[in-house]
């Protein structure tokens, strides 16, 4: 009998209807950073618990996060403290964040790298042995704990190592494709075993969504195969709400050639360590696109730049270590005047400025990337980057305090959840978003479950419903073909709500998505369920075509340019957007979305002080 690796359940599918049934407490849906938290978590809370993952265990964008996990432990610079590091996060997502989210964020972030220590984190060090801090873009000190140029990975090692020990039941490719619910709250999941087709049923109070983000719909991305929304879609579809959803963010600098690599993260740590953004014209061009909102902290001269490297507390800082929406669109407007590198993007030059012996030992990951994968020297010459599909900062709708969503015994962490980062997120953040609300998320729901007097059942009818949703591309009469549709997809999304925005792009792109979406219903897929990349595909598309109009469809509305969202005909800020979020519901009906504009809580008076 073949069991599963991790949990030893069967996956013979003897069950009636070939179809296994597990019972826990919580279900965490990923195993990213968050998710492994957040599992974690609701375990050492008294919880049962397992983990469903669309990959293997430990193949997360986790290890994407390469410079570092932001907290203000003031281990450089003591300084440093949550005030500074919230009035930074805020600012960089341009005052729409969730002001509760990002102090709390802030002020429990030092805990949580402190707590991976305890659990074996091999943080590099400072000479006086306290944890090592870099500098990165939009924070006003250095404040990312670190291992070279691999933190995510280390955490994702940390987590996995205890999730483990503790005996967390883990199931691994495993595709999760439907949320089960009673009488209004969460009751389950239904999905599949991706090897062998067969149905797999969850019943659980409380499902924690950790599936990260939504970047396979676009052409040129850093995110791999599992990023198709589906966290996003699920919460939709279960009566969730999203938010912030027209904010994309495009790293800056992202690998473009060759091409097969096109898209692949070039880690910011580049630029925090003394690199520098070039054009054709060898020219260092980030000085002439300083936003007058970061002037008064900015460098306005190289020689400015360089001393803050040596005297980092009493100089401006260089301007390629402005928020990535700033330098990515820097390195846009530098490509589109024709002063690009001949494979459509700009130079980032750290040989002329560090010895090939400091960047070994503190980019390792950078240097062997490109010397296996481009047969570039990044000691000895400048790589060709630009800006790539990365992270959605929009996300579902959650309560700051306990990340529950509308949708009783529904949680969400990570970057399928929304309102921390606002319109843009600083690098860092990210890892340190995941293990602070990863903990909550988790207390939260092993506690609502505990309390409940009873555990709602998915009914029969419903797991009849979702089993056939899934079978559908089998039974369809029709000839498209699922990889086509992607490739329409990502080409219309690339091209119409790519990193510069326009009213009547957008207008086409949603025109164009419900195309996609008529297409899809004819969608065919051959063979079996067994090994059936084609089906799986099908099922992706179903998340990433509802998630691409709920981009492009709030990206039509902001009529402004903020953060990640930047609108040619609409450039700059506009003072009657900056209170308001949008937020999207499914329609059902029509099988599409609907929006509305909500205020954003106005900011305690005790907080507000810092933007005085």
């Amino acid at each position: 009998m073949t069991r599963h690796p991790l949990t030893g359940n069967e996956m013979s599918g003897d069950a009636q209807g070939g179809m296994e049934r597990h019972q826990y407490d919580v279900i965490v849906i990923g195993a990213g950073g968050s998710g492994l938290r957040a599992a974690i978590a609701a375990h050492e809370a008294g919880a049962r618990v397992a983990v469903v993952c669309k990959s293997l265990l430990g193949k997360a964008h986790t290890v994407m996060a390469e410079g570092g996990c932001a907290a203000a432990m003031g281990n450089l610079y003591p300084d440093d403290n949550w005030q500074v590091h919230f009035r930074d996060t805020m600012r960089g997502g341009k005052m729409l964040n969730n002001w509760r989210m990002a102090q709390i964020h802030a002020q429990e972030a030092p805990d949580r790298v402190m707590e991976l220590e305890d659990w074996g984190a091999l943080f590099d060090r400072t000479s006086d042995g306290l944890i090592s801090q870099r500098d990165f873009g939009g924070h006003r000190y250095a404040r990312l704990a670190h291992i070279g140029d691999r933190t995510g990975l280390e955490i994702i090692r940390t987590l996995q190592q205890r999730l483990v020990a503790l005996g967390i039941d883990v199931y691994m490719e495993c595709t999760v494709t439907d949320l089960l619910k009673r009488d209004g709250a969460i009751a389950g999941a239904f999905g599949y075993w991706r090897e062998s087709g067969r149905f797999i049923v969850f019943d659980a109070p409380s499902v924690v969504l950790a599936t990260g983000g939504f970047g396979k719909a676009w052409k040129v991305t850093s995110n791999s195969w599992e990023y198709t929304g589906d966290g996003h879609a699920l919460a939709l579809r279960a009566g969730a709400t999203l938010i912030n959803m027209e904010f994309v963010q495009f790293h800056p600098t992202g690998m473009v050639w060759p091409p097969s690599v096109k898209g692949l993260l070039v880690t910011e740590s580049v630029r925090g360590d003394g690199g520098i953004l070039k054009n054709s014209d060898g020219e260092r061009f980030m000085f002439n696109h300083i936003p007058e909102f970061f002037r008064s902290e900015t460098a306005d001269s190289i020689e400015e730049a360089d001393r803050w490297y040596e005297d980092k507390k009493n100089n401006r800082r260089p301007p390629e270590l402005l928020p990535r929406d700033e330098v990515a669109r820097a390195i846009n407007a530098e490509i589109k005047a024709g002063r690009g590198s001949p494979h459509g993007g700009v130079f980032l030059d750290i040989a002329s400025r560090r010895t090939p012996e400091f960047i070994k030992k503190r980019l390792p990951s950078m240097y062997h990337q490109f010397k296996e994968l481009a047969d570039v020297d990044i000691t000895a010459e400048p790589m060709e980057i630009g800006p790539t599909c990365h992270y959605a900062m929009g996300g579902i709708e959650v309560d700051p305090e306990t990340e529950v969503s509308v949708v009783p015994g529904l949680y969400a962490v990570g970057e399928c959840s929304g309102g921390m980062h606002g319109s843009n997120r600083l690098g860092g953040n990210s890892l340190s978003d995941l293990i602070v609300f990863g903990k909550r998320a988790g207390d939260s729901a092993a506690a609502y479950a505990a309390g409940l007097p009873s555990r709602p059942e998915a009914s029969d009818i419903d797991i009849e419903a979702a089993k056939a949703s899934a079978l559908a591309p089998f039974e369809v009469e029709g000839r498209e073909n699922p990889y086509t549709i992607q490739q329409d997809l990502q080409q219309s999304m690339n091209d119409l709500v790519g990193i510069i925005r326009e009213g009547s792009e957008l207008e086409q792109a949603l025109v164009e998505v419900e195309r996609l979406k008529e297409r899809a219903k004819t969608m065919v897929v051959e063979g079996h369920r067994q090994y059936n990349p084609g089906w799986h595909l099908a099922i992706d598309l179903r998340n990433m075509l509802l998630v691409g109009e709920c981009v492009a469809k709030a990206a039509l509305a902001r009529e402004e340019s903020r953060g990640g969202h930047t609108r040619n005909d609409h450039p700059g800020p506009n003072p009657e957007w900056g209170s308001k979020n949008l937020v999207l519901r499914l329609n059902a009906a029509r099988d599409g979305v609907d929006m509305t504009e909500q205020a954003i809580t106005a900011m305690p008076d005790d907080l507000q002080k810092f933007f005085e």
